[in-house]
């Protein structure tokens, strides 16, 4: 998505800030002439090329929706659900999405004549197998942890086809910053949850046994994680201090990289580590704690020396005599 906002997004934007400059440019013009009489063929051309401005400025704002769509396509094509019918998603499915998405893009930067970055459009194709690949992936995972529980056809078809995706998009309107794409995730939620309420296993099982499966899928979904470190993660988070004291030493990246490991702490309370190995560690800091040892006291001074360095600092002040005094004063 950076890279793809990299190659149009800034030419975009100065375009349509451009229309709004020359929108207001000439209505400043055509109130000037507001109050005048004289002058009215004028006038009529003003109000003429206000009209077109005017056009222009909703014909870019056009070309910006148009511009958003296919960004927004390709951020909703990623979960493993579809937001059209929720339906599991295959990775030829997303991967064929993703490169309409691309194409469109593409087309619409030379239909406007933004500069054209082949070199950034090209490593956007090139990650968009791998983008998809994960997706067959991940429903592989669930289908490995639900053989165990040797379920019917039909309980496997609710737990994968009604189950998940409730569970999915709940994570996803939960996480979802974007006004407009959460309302749109939450209306596919609600179907989903009517459908979801709906279904013949559903009222058949005991409260019990639905949370119990919520938790099953909240696992599941929960081990979908979306890949940021390259902004707001640790890679991030290195690169920025890399650049601020123009270097680091490297033994500081063993550092950062326990750190990260081991105490940063999800929304859950989890550690990248406890979620890798899906076992317990003890806590970091208490660890690096116990290695060590007792401070050493602080050293005692020797009277004889104390007093000598209290003399000398007395004897900085200059005694000067005092008449009211008898001649003794400071």
């Amino acid at each position: 998505m950076h890279d793809i906002v990299q190659c149009s997004a800034l030419a975009m934007a100065r375009q349509v800030r451009q229309a709004h400059q020359a929108l207001r440019h000439v209505e400043a013009g055509l109130a000037r002439h507001a109050g005048r009489t004289d002058g009215e063929p004028d006038r009529a051309v003003i109000e003429a090329e206000v009209e077109a401005k005017r056009a222009d400025v909703q014909r870019w704002e056009a070309v910006q929706r148009t511009y958003r769509h296919p960004l927004e396509t390709r951020a909703r094509t990623l979960p493993p659900c579809g937001i059209a019918d929720a339906a599991p998603q295959t990775s030829a499915q997303v991967h064929g999405r993703l490169q309409a998405a691309v194409d469109a893009l593409a087309a619409l930067a030379a239909c406007h004549q933004w500069p054209h970055r082949h070199a950034a459009l090209q490593k956007v194709r090139t990650q968009c197998p791998a983008l998809a690949a994960w997706v067959d992936w991940w429903w592989e995972g669930v289908q490995q942890h639900l053989e165990p529980l040797e379920l019917l056809p039909m309980g496997r078809r609710w737990a994968m086809e009604s189950l998940v995706p409730l569970v999915s998009w709940g994570h996803q309107a939960a996480q979802t910053r974007c006004a407009c794409r959460k309302a749109k995730t939450r209306r596919r939620l609600e179907a989903v949850r009517a459908a979801f309420q709906q279904h013949a296993i559903t009222r058949r099982l005991p409260p019990q046994g639905l949370e119990e499966w919520h938790g099953w899928a909240t696992q599941r979904v929960k081990a979908l994680q979306r890949a940021s470190s390259a902004v707001e993660g640790r890679n991030g988070s290195r690169s920025h201090r890399q650049h601020n004291p123009r270097g680091v030493p490297k033994p500081r990246y063993k550092v950062w990289t326990v750190l990260h490991t081991f105490d940063c702490h999800a929304a859950d309370g989890t550690t990248p580590a406890v979620r890798f190995f899906r076992r317990s560690f003890p806590d970091l800091f208490e660890t690096v704690l116990s290695t060590i040892d007792a401070l050493p006291r602080p050293r005692k001074r020797h009277q004889a020396m104390a007093l000598t360095e209290c003399y000398h600092k007395v004897s900085r002040f200059k005694w000067i005599p005092s008449p009211d005094c008898g001649g003794s004063g400071a």
